[in-house]
């Protein structure tokens, strides 16, 4: 049955609701926005030490994503850049939308014991491909 949402409800007027619905789409996914076959691409690429080499490389993952992954993380990273451009208002840096979609977006499939450990580069890759939204996701 196809839901239709009352966005003028009463209930959506909470920012969290909304913004905790968006999260836990992302997370309850069978798999992730990045697929588990993608993982350890990624997290390899974030460790790269040459920044030109780790831009191109993460450039090239993005692109190699299935169209549904790749367009959606294309829509969705627009959005938070814009959500980040407020930041001064909503107190949503880089860092921050990074730690919240970090680990929901990007995980490996097995629950391993390293798990702190993959969680800096997890928020890391998302950084940079905030950061480098329109290098990324040339229009």
């Amino acid at each position: 049955a196809d839901e239709q949402l009352d966005l003028d409800d009463g209930r959506w007027e909470d920012i969290h609701v909304v913004t905790g619905a968006l999260k836990l789409f992302f997370r309850e996914l069978p798999e992730p926005l990045v697929p588990f076959s993608h993982f350890d691409k990624f997290i390899a690429a974030i460790k790269m030490q040459d920044p030109s080499w780790r831009g191109r490389c993460l450039r090239d993952l993005v692109c190699s994503l299935p169209p549904a992954h790749h367009d959606t993380m294309k829509v969705l990273f627009r959005h938070l850049c814009r959500v980040i451009e407020c930041k001064e208002e909503n107190r949503m840096s880089v860092q921050s939308v990074a730690i919240v979609f970090g680990p929901t977006l990007l995980r490996p499939a097995g629950e391993e014991a390293n798990m702190a450990m993959h969680m800096v580069f997890q928020n890391q890759v998302v950084e940079h491909i905030l950061n480098h939204y329109s290098y990324i996701f040339p229009d």
